[in-house]
C-alpha cells in the first residue's frame, strides 16, 4: 500500500523485517528503521508529511491516504566522517531543518551548540520584537545618564534611589571592558562623556549610538558597526533585574535557627 501510493522513502519508529526490505529493494525505495520519533517528528515538519500511527481505518480494515505523503527534492546516504547520515534536501514547507557541528571533543561541541543556541535565540527574538539596540553597553550608559539628569530634577529622597539606579546601570559596560581585558574606569569615562554629550547637544546626537568595541578598546558608532542586541530582551533583562533587586530590599528581617546540639552519648 505504502509502495503504491508512492512512497519511495519510508520511515519508522520500529524494525522491519528481512522480507518487507527485499521488496523495498525491488520497488527502489528507501527503508529506515529504528528511528527516534523526535526526528521523524522534524521531518514530518520540513516535509510536509504527516506522522501515521497504524494503517487500521474506521472500517476496520488497512488502507493508506497519499495525503500523507510528504514531499523533498532529494533523499540520500551521506558518509561525514565516520558516520552515516540520511541527508534530507529541499523540504516542502522549510527551507533546513537541522545544523550538523564536528569538533575535536564533546566539550567543544558542547561550547559550539550554547553559542549557536543563543545565536539563533537571539535572532528569534529580533524577528518577535521587530526592533534592535546598539550593544557594547550604549544603553546602559545612555539610560545611567538619563536617570542622573532625571534624579537632579526631584527634590525629595526618591533622588537618591534614582542615582544609585543610573550607577547601576553602569555594571554593565564595565564587566564588558574587563571581560575584554580592557581599562574599565578610562573606557566607562570615554562612553558617559559621549552619551552625556548626546544628551545635551543636539548637535552631537549621533553619539547616542556609542558603545564599546571589546576587540579594539574603542569607543564606536556600535549600530553601524553592527554590534546590536534585540530591544526585546534588553528591556526584560532589565525589568527582571529590577524585579530581583526589589525582592531582596524588601527582606528586612531574617529569622535563623540555631541547630541543636547533639548531646554526646
Amino acid at each position: 500500500m505504502l509502495i503504491n501510493a508512492g512512497a519511495n522513502v519510508i520511515l519508522t519508529t520500529k524494525g522491519i523485517d528481512d522480507m518487507a526490505l527485499k521488496y523495498f529493494v525491488e520497488a527502489g525505495a528507501i527503508a529506515v528503521r529504528r528511528c527516534k520519533k523526535e526526528d521523524l517528528r522534524r521531518i514530518a515538519k520540513l516535509t510536509g508529511g504527516t506522522l501515521m500511527i497504524t494503517l487500521a481505518d474506521m472500517e476496520g480494515n488497512e488502507s493508506f491516504d497519499a495525503s500523507m505523503l510528504g514531499q523533498a527534492d532529494e533523499v540520500s546516504e551521506e558518509r561525514i566522517c565516520d558516520d552515516d547520515h540520511l541527508v534530507i534536501k529541499g523540504g516542502k514547507t522549510q527551507r533546513s531543518c537541522c545544523v550538523l557541528l564536528r569538533g575535536a571533543n564533546h566539550h567543544m561541541l558542547d561550547e559550539v551548540d550554547r553559542s549557536l543556541h543563543d545565536a539563533l535565540c537571539a535572532v528569534k527574538r529580533t524577528l518577535e520584537s521587530a526592533s534592535v539596540v546598539p550593544g557594547g553597553g550604549c544603553v546602559e550608559a545612555g539610560l545611567s545618564i538619563y536617570l542622573e539628569d532625571f534624579a537632579k530634577s526631584l527634590g525629595s529622597r526618591e533622588q537618591l534611589a534614582i542615582a544609585e539606579f543610573a550607577e547601576a546601570m553602569l555594571v554593565i559596560p564595565k564587566q564588558l571592558a574587563v571581560n575584554a581585558a580592557k581599562d574599565a574606569t578610562d573606557i566607562v569615562a570615554k562612553l558617559r562623556a559621549n552619551h552625556n554629550a548626546a544628551q545635551s547637544d543636539p548637535t552631537q546626537a549621533e553619539l547616542k549610538r556609542s558603545g564599546l568595541d571589546c576587540i579594539t578598546g574603542n569607543i564606536q558608532n556600535n549600530l553601524a558597526a553592527g554590534i546590536i542586541e534585540p530591544a526585546l530582551s534588553k528591556v526584560k533583562m532589565i525589568q527582571f533585574a529590577t524585579e530581583a533587586a526589589i525582592t531582596v530590599l524588601r527582606i528586612d528581617d531574617m529569622i535563623k535557627l540555631a541547630p541543636e546540639d547533639q548531646q554526646q552519648q
